[in-house]
């Protein structure tokens, strides 16, 4: 059972999805859900002997459509609506010891296109108001199947964060007359502390107001509001980027290194133009912020919302621009 409760003390919607609970939790050596179901062999998720790239509804969806009527009644203080949206799967490689850093720049530049055409997809549906991808890597960020896969939420509202941002840019550009992003951009590539990565498309930088000790910002150069704006060149310039930024992760200690890469663009159903004041990008929290010491979110981050940051983005951007990407 899954439903949308709104919370009034922070006017926002929470999630509950009941039935999560008993969703695939580490399954035996022998069993890879997200594995092609071989000729004779026990089915998975993908009835398919061999894949590419491929792309399925979630077993077990916070979101769905149509939604299940809420098991409980609504209040004037607390109203409650159907989960309705869209949770998919995508398994970029039927390989389950490889992982995306690791996949050929080729697969990578596919891997753009198919979240580009997931977006123009999803957004044509009614119901869907705002597109989010993204990808958990690592047990420590809670991963419980370990076959190199990303996610895809169609909310039918826009995500706090986002519309957060959203109003953010909305006020600079009334204020200042200018584009944040395309600011915020300038004034790294002048200052050039905090650059990890860059090509005439994408700027990779730790940010100023970095909350974990490796975020990263992707930031499209172009005045792009989605990934479906981005032409081929585009999409293959920002394939680079990832690919880049990834494998200095992993090469910065040398291990397969966790993350959360969550992509930020305009709502669905509106026009670039609508969001001129925006910008296309993608953000990583890795947890770790020593090879040995976890980034746990306790009181302040949890309670309050405010960050602490035990390193300064000068500092960290400088190890990860230092790190080779293997390449």
């Amino acid at each position: 059972m899954s439903e949308l409760r709104w919370n009034p003390t922070l006017e926002e919607w929470v999630i509950t999805a009941t039935h999560r609970q008993d969703r695939t939790f580490f399954p035996p050596p022998d069993y890879n859900p997200l594995a092609p179901t071989l000729p004779g062999g026990f089915p998975t998720e993908i009835p398919a002997n061999d894949y590419e790239i491929v792309v399925f509804e979630n077993k077990f969806p916070s979101l769905r459509y149509p939604a299940p009527e809420p098991s409980i009644d609504p209040t004037g203080l607390e109203p409650v609506v159907p989960s309705e949206g869209v949770c998919e799967v995508i398994c970029y490689t039927p390989d389950p010891t490889t992982e995306l850093a690791n996949l050929p720049l080729r697969k990578i530049e596919e891997l753009v296109y198919v979240w580009a055409d997931r977006f123009e997809e999803l957004s044509s549906r009614e119901y869907v108001k705002y597109i989010f991808i993204f990808e958990n890597k690592g047990k420590e960020i809670g991963v419980t199947l370990s076959h190199p896969h990303g996610q895809i939420y169609a909310y039918p509202f826009i995500p706090p964060i986002a519309e957060r941002e959203l109003n953010a840019s909305r006020r600079y550009s009334e204020k200042n007359g200018s584009n944040l992003y395309e600011d915020i951009i300038q004034q790294e590539m002048n200052d050039g502390r905090r650059l990890v990565s860059a090509n005439d498309h994408f700027i990779a930088i730790v940010p100023f107001y970095a909350r974990y000790p490796f975020e990263v910002h992707i930031i499209a150069r172009q005045p792009v509001t989605a990934i479906v704006d981005l032409d081929d060149v585009g999409k293959i310039a920002l394939a680079s980027i990832l690919k880049t930024t990834i494998s200095r992760y992993n090469n910065l200690w040398d291990r397969s290194f966790p993350y959360i890469m969550v992509m930020h663009q305009r709502p669905c159903n509106s026009s670039a133009s609508e969001y001129d004041h925006y910008r296309f990008h993608i953000e990583f929290y890795p947890p770790y912020r020593t090879p040995d010491k976890l980034k746990f979110l306790a009181g302040s981050e949890a309670g309050a919302g405010v960050y602490i940051n035990d390193t300064h983005a000068e500092v960290t951007a400088e190890t990860l621009r230092n790190t080779p990407d293997s390449r």
